[in-house]
């Protein structure tokens, strides 16, 4: 089943009393709280000045028990998140319009820096516009979550979403085992780097990629939605025992990095030492953080110096291929040269250590 409608039309404050019995973080939804105060404080604009806003989206499960509807919520949102998210953060107060804000139907008031509150304390009519706003929402029956993926990939193809966003809207088992993926305390607090459009997803993708093909690969977008797109038809063995690989070397992952640790500031990064740290038998974990907080010591100062200028005789020539591989970090090549390095340079490092007294 599958059928798009309009919901009966209903105002902003009764979407405002419905948000506990919203599911705003279904699957396949990106990560909330990616607009700017600016940007929530526009769309408040735009309505108290009763200009339209886009349509949002919504699952409804009320029609009867529905194996998509996982939290036994009644709505689920499938586009509009954002949108829906600033007006509820208006009614709340943690939003307030803008300091310019204009009030087109009367420039005289001076409403720029209030909330909604206020509103409604010293400017009932206005705070009426924004209560009593008719919400164009849709309504979405659909017992396939396929369907349900490929409409919100089919509404935001216009839109500016990211490899990893689109990838997670997809249907088949690979989503599902990323989500899983990145659950792990490596992803959870490890990694520096930002996760608010997906970089974790897209790393955890990488992970599994390199596992189902037992070898490191090209990690393009290309390859990743490929990846994704087969694995519809590959063995759920198969992919299930790459995602326990992957989880038994994350484990492994989270006895050397630290919460936040400045050796995974970089997504790009994650995916070669993960390879270099599967492939070590030894379980003498702390000489392998050792080494990697020396190779980095040792590779910024390298870098320093040049100063900004051409490789000199001073510099480590391994260290500056290695910081030449980095500019590409999704390559075969890039992939295999760095480990490379990492290999041959663990070997001296350990010998290092054998020779001291």
């Amino acid at each position: 089943m599958f059928k798009v409608t309009h919901f009966e039309p209903k105002t902003l404050r009764w979407w405002y009393s419905q948000r506990s019995k919203i599911d705003m973080n279904p699957p396949y939804q990106r990560h909330g709280r990616l607009w700017s105060t600016t940007d929530k404080a526009f769309l408040v604009d735009s309505i108290l000045n009763e200009y339209d806003i886009p349509k949002i989206y919504m699952a409804d499960f009320t029609y009867g028990p529905s194996r998509l509807n996982n939290k036994g919520l009644p709505y689920a949102i499938i586009d509009g998140k954002q949108r829906m998210e600033a007006l509820f953060d208006f009614f709340s107060g943690t939003l307030v319009l803008d300091e310019e804000f204009a009030f087109q139907a009367d420039p005289t008031l001076k409403l720029g820096g209030l909330g909604y509150s206020d509103l409604q304390k010293n400017y009932p009519d206005v705070a009426d516009i924004f209560e009593n706003y008719p919400l164009s929402v849709m309504r979405v029956i659909a017992d396939d979550d396929a369907k349900i993926n490929e409409l919100f990939v089919r509404l935001n193809r216009s839109k500016p979403l990211t490899g990893a966003e689109i990838r997670n809207a997809m249907s088949g088992p690979v989503p599902a085992i990323i989500r899983y993926l990145i659950a792990h305390v490596v992803f959870t607090s490890c990694v520096r780097f930002p996760t608010t459009r997906g970089q974790d997803k897209n790393a955890a993708a990488k992970l599994l990629l390199f596992e189902h093909s037992d070898k490191m690969t090209e990690t393009k977008r290309r390859n990743l939605d490929q990846f994704t797109q087969d694995a519809r038809r590959a063995s759920k063995d198969q992919l299930e025992l790459a995602s326990r690989r992957v989880i038994d070397t994350l484990d492994r992952m989270s006895e050397i990095f630290l919460p936040k640790d400045l050796l995974l500031a970089s997504a790009g990064v994650l995916p070669v030492y993960y390879w270099f740290i599967r492939q070590k038998k030894s379980k003498n974990d702390a000489t392998l953080r050792e080494f990697l907080v020396d190779f980095e010591r040792r590779r910024k100062a390298n870098r320093s110096t040049a100063a900004g200028g051409a490789p000199t005789r001073s510099q480590n020539a391994e260290l500056v291929e290695y910081d030449e591989f980095n500019r590409s970090t999704n390559d075969f090549g890039s992939h295999e040269g760095r480990l490379r390095i990492l290999d041959k340079q663990y070997a001296q490092y350990r010998t290092v250590l054998r020779t001291k007294p």
